[in-house]
This record gives structure tokens, C-alpha cells and sequence, in this order.
């Protein structure tokens, strides 16, 4: 039996559909339950997800660059693997840390509305 695989850009393209259906829909199936009026619109929360996944996105290809720049650099000159080491972890700690704060002020945004 052959197995089907799906490209990234056919699997977000679907992703994407589907959200769009939901959204689009929502309103209108509230309107047929026979309520007077359809419940106020929550884009804040789609956007606030959107903004979570980008964060964490950035957060990781950023990780993994210095991470990636790192092993390569003690993979060059074992002998400086404790000055590599050292001297990426300040920048790993503060680009965690903005990731961290932006995560923190997304959930203010949603919980404040």
C-alpha cells in the first residue's frame, strides 16, 4: 500500500481553510439557533494565537541558530569549547527572555480585553 505524503504548503494551505471556514461560519450558525443578536466578534483572540505561534516560531529558528553556531564553532576548536559555551549563553538567556515576555504580554492582551 503506498503511503501519501503531503507537502508543507498543501498541509498549511488546508490549516488555513479550515480556520477561515470557522470563522466565516461561526456567525451565522449562531444567527440560526433563533438568538436576537449574533455574539460580538473575538478576532482578538485569532490574533493574539497568530502573534503566540510567530513568538515561539522566532524564539526557536533564533535558539537554533545560535545553537547551530555554537556546536559548529566547538565542533572548528574543541580546545574553546568552554569559551564558546560561555560566551553564548548571555545572548541565549536574553533572546529567551524577550520570547518569554512577549508570551507574557500576548496573554495580558487577551485576558485585558
Amino acid at each position: 500500500m503506498k503511503k501519501t505524503v503531503y507537502s508543507r504548503s498543501a498541509m498549511a494551505v488546508a490549516f488555513l481553510a479550515v480556520v477561515l471556514v470557522s470563522l466565516i461560519a461561526g456567525p451565522a450558525v449562531y444567527a440560526a439557533d433563533g438568538a436576537a443578536e449574533a455574539p460580538a466578534p473575538v478576532w482578538h483572540y485569532f490574533g493574539a494565537a497568530l502573534g503566540l505561534g510567530m513568538i515561539v516560531i522566532g524564539a526557536a529558528l533564533g535558539i537554533g541558530k545560535f545553537a547551530a553556531a555554537a556546536a559548529e564553532g566547538i565542533a572548528r576548536q574543541p580546545a574553546a569549547a568552554a569559551q564558546i559555551t560561555g560566551a553564548i549563553n548571555l545572548p541565549l538567556f536574553l533572546l529567551e527572555g524577550v520570547a518569554i515576555l512577549a508570551e507574557v504580554f500576548t496573554l495580558l492582551i487577551v485576558l485585558m480585553k
